[in-house]
């Protein structure tokens, strides 16, 4: 692709001011954001993602502007289902509605550097050592099963983590406005806010494990990996506030995803069978006759899957609660029914 240092550093550089600019001017004065605040910057962002997606098509060929679309796409719908978790955290801690918007801003901070670590992790090794396709493949396919059937059973809020930093560190029970510690009788407490930060930061590590691995089954580049991380996680705290309803109707999202978590794990296998030098299979030589699956394919079978899980998901519970509504007639009918 032949991206070169300067242009590294100026799209970090860019993507640094961002955040900046996204901490002064709506995070650093505690507030909940209205829909049309984050209605607004939403659009905005997921515009400047495309339109960055059409400058890399146009600048490097069609090829990388569709691995970054699918890179994005699916970047996006992991963050999504990153945004679920998040509600469950600030549900668990009963975080303040206009504390919640510098809660998510550090937590989408700690995601992008923790990925920008696993993104350049995965870059030496895929740079070095080709076999491991085989893994970040079964790596994704295990993480596909988790998510279709383990979904939603713990509560990260009160989970063995969690349970392990509240005896290390002296937590008040009380929050006190956006501050992380407050002294108190001349000892220093650390408050509920630091504990909402520490848990999504572990969350964002967990994530970072599937997140990774999903896009680079998808693109070698590691350019690609990054902005189309980076710009998935722009807007989020934005769209938490927008979709925050529509998390909870989405019932079929971790379906959707272990889909295409399975899809993505099957496509870097198939990869590594077709690039192989494993000594004990096929002699180390590569599988040429094991398909490849292109990345139009690949765009298409993502963009499909979010659509069908998401228009699933809605179907089903617009159809829970016309079900509700009727057996909740029926029940007041049954009361109300005179005396014979």
């Amino acid at each position: 692709m032949g991206v070169t240092p300067l242009i590294w550093i100026i799209t970090i550089a860019v993507t640094i001011a961002f955040f900046v600019f996204e901490f002064f001017a709506h995070v650093r004065k505690p507030h909940e954001p209205t829909i049309g605040e984050s209605a607004r910057w939403s659009a905005f962002y997921i515009g400047l993602a495309l339109l960055f997606g059409v400058g890399i098509g146009a600048v490097s060929g069609w090829t990388y502007g569709g691995e970054y679309f699918a890179g994005y796409l699916t970047e996006k719908a992991l963050s999504i289902d990153n945004l679920f978790v998040f509600l469950i955290i600030m549900t668990g801690f009963a975080v303040p509605k206009k504390y919640q918007q510098k809660v998510l801003m550090v937590g989408i901070v700690i995601a992008l550097i923790m990925r920008g670590a696993f993104i350049a992790v995965g870059a030496a090794l895929i740079e070095n050592f080709s076999w491991i396709f085989y893994i970040f493949g079964a790596l994704l396919l295990v993480l596909a099963y988790r998510q279709a059937f383990a979904h939603g059973e713990s509560d990260p809020a009160n989970g063995k983590f969690m349970t392990f930093v509240r005896r290390v560190l002296p937590v008040t029970e009380e929050y006190n406005e956006d501050k992380l510690t407050v002294k108190k009788d001349g000892k220093r407490f650390v408050t509920p806010m630091l504990l909402v930060i520490i848990a999504i930061g572990f969350i964002d590590l967990v994530f970072a494990v599937d997140s990774i691995p999903a896009i680079y089954g998808l693109t070698n580049e590691a350019y690609i990996v990054f902005t189309a991380n980076a710009f998935a996680l722009m807007g989020l705290r934005q769209l938490y506030f927008l979709i925050g309803g529509l998390l909870e109707r989405l019932v079929y999202l971790a379906q959707g995803l272990a889909v295409i978590l399975a899809f993505i794990g099957v496509k870097l296998v198939f990869h590594a069978l077709h690039v192989n030098e494993l000594p004990f299979i096929n002699g180390g030589e590569p599988l040429l006759w094991v398909p490849e699956i292109p990345i139009w394919f690949s765009l298409l079978f993502i963009a499909a899957t979010v659509a069908v899980a998401t228009i699933a998901s809605l179907r089903k519970t617009r159809n829970d609660d016309k079900k509700k509504e009727r057996e909740t007639f029926d029940g007041e009918k049954v009361i109300h029914a005179p005396e014979d």
